[in-house]
């Protein structure tokens, strides 16, 4: 029997004097930076994508805020606006301080896409932004609806009858199973959510509970989204939502930058070359970590880094960009179980889509271990009072990756300007998480910390 290759090279050949490579697959936490970062100007290069995408993307989600506000009444203060708060964490820097035995130089600051409304993490940005675009296309196209019209009218029966012609589909590891559900559901859609095994129980029940068809499977994400692709490959009236592949969810997620932008000036938070913004976000197939790090490079060029945190048993978009092969690699030919219970990061196939426009823009990734995460959860549950999903803890240990990373810290030129920069965590999900499972997430984190 010949020996797999990866690549065009076997698992021997990868690994043999690659200590990086090594670590990943005993399953050791690594930081790695990318070697391939240039600056902004030439990492546009080649990518069609534009900040006029981005503006076209906030612009869609404006015209929807009063249909937003008349069907979600916990949008209605906000005038069906979905964003989240930006919130400064200086209690859970200290106590990652003393957890680090360090100085962790800068603010540090957390962006709760945990609490966003109507599904209660980052994908409600992506997830029901593809699920709008699609909505609108279809009533512009069917001559029911106007660029100019109250969109407030898609909440009618007379819509909802519309759209209960047509179908949505998507496979999902959960949060993005229920941004699309949740708001397809909502304005009349047949909608269908291929799960993951990973998939956490009380995500299933509640698209359930919303009407929506959720498709189970014993596998992991890769063969979920597969399995969604081929079902929706013959119905012709049925919209795939392509976690891996999707323009539009990209871009929805990439409205966040301008929004924290605004955030960052509300509260006198300068970016510039002498007051650096980095940012760490949790990644899964890495479409909304990509998102956000290419609106925020569109914005802030050089001023912004970004990095992807990632779980020791899931590097996938890690191993994608650091052998090249992008979605031509997957956890499992390295022998990484996929296995985490950061469900939302649990991916082990990368987006090639994303992996691709950001291999010049993004500064690294770096991999937690799952007992990690819940050590963060607790010290964040009892240093501000947060409570969120292990996943969205993926980037806590940010901050003291980067203040240890001195080699970077200088080719970057960032050493002296460190005591004036603002790091962000991107919360990503946990406001919707039953309080019973919260409780377990916590007393789990309470005990490996020993407290």
């Amino acid at each position: 029997m010949s020996t797999p290759r990866i690549g065009g090279k076997t698992l021997q050949e990868w690994l043999a004097d690659d200590p990086l490579l090594q670590d990943l697959v005993s399953l050791n936490e690594v930081s790695w930076f990318n070697p391939a970062t240039v600056p902004f100007e030439l990492a546009m290069q080649g990518i069609e994508l534009t900040d006029s995408d981005v503006a076209d993307a906030a612009a869609r989600l404006e015209r929807f805020r009063p249909y937003i506000a008349k069907v979600f009444p916990e949008t209605r203060n906000a005038g069906g606006l979905i964003e989240s708060p930006l919130k400064d964490v200086s209690a859970f820097q200290k106590a990652l301080c003393k957890h680090f035995s360090m100085h962790l130089s800068g603010r540090l600051l957390a962006k709760l896409d945990s609490h966003l409304p109507i599904s209660g993490s980052i994908k409600a940005r992506g997830g029901i932004y593809e699920v709008l675009k699609h909505a609108e296309e279809l009533g512009l196209g069917a001559g029911i609806l106007t660029l100019t019209d109250d969109y407030s009218r898609l909440g009618s029966k007379e819509f909802r009858a519309f759209f209960s012609r047509y179908a949505i589909a998507v496979g999902s590891t959960g949060n993005l199973g229920l941004s699309i559900g949740i708001m397809g559901a909502q304005l009349g859609f047949r909608v269908s959510v291929h799960m993951s095994a990973d998939a956490r129980q009380w995500k299933k029940d509640l698209l359930r509970s919303k009407g929506v068809n959720v498709v189970e499977y014993a596998s992991d994400y890769s063969l979920a989204v597969a399995e969604g692709r081929k079902q929706s490959a013959g119905d012709p009236s049925c919209y795939f939502v392509d976690d891996e592949n999707s323009v539009n969810l990209f871009l929805g997620y990439a409205v966040a930058a301008q929004r924290l932008k605004q955030q960052l000036d509300e509260q006198g938070i300068v970016v510039d070359a002498e007051h650096p913004l980095i940012v760490y976000l949790p990644c899964g197939v890495g479409g909304g970590p990509g998102g956000v790090a290419f609106g925020l490079k569109l914005i802030f060029k050089e001023q912004v880094h970004c990095l992807f945190a990632e779980p020791t048993h899931s590097p996938a978009m890690l191993l994608g960009l650091y052998t090249g092969l992008h979605d031509g690699v997957s956890v499992q030919d390295f022998g990484i179980d996929n296995i985490t219970d950061a469900d939302g990061l649990a991916v082990g196939r990368p987006s090639g889509f994303v992996g691709r426009t950001m291999h010049g823009m993004l500064d690294g990734v770096f991999t937690v271990q799952d007992e990690n995460m819940y050590r963060y959860l607790a010290l964040m549950a009892d240093t501000e009072g947060l409570r969120l999903e292990p996943s969205a803890l993926a980037g806590a240990p940010g901050i003291a990756r980067i203040c240890r990373a001195q080699d970077w810290l200088k080719e970057r030129g960032l050493v002296e300007n460190m005591p004036n920069a603002a790091h962000i965590i991107w919360c990503t999900g946990g406001s919707m998480v039953p309080q019973p499972e919260m409780e377990n997430y916590y007393r789990t984190g309470k005990s490996l910390l020993g407290d």
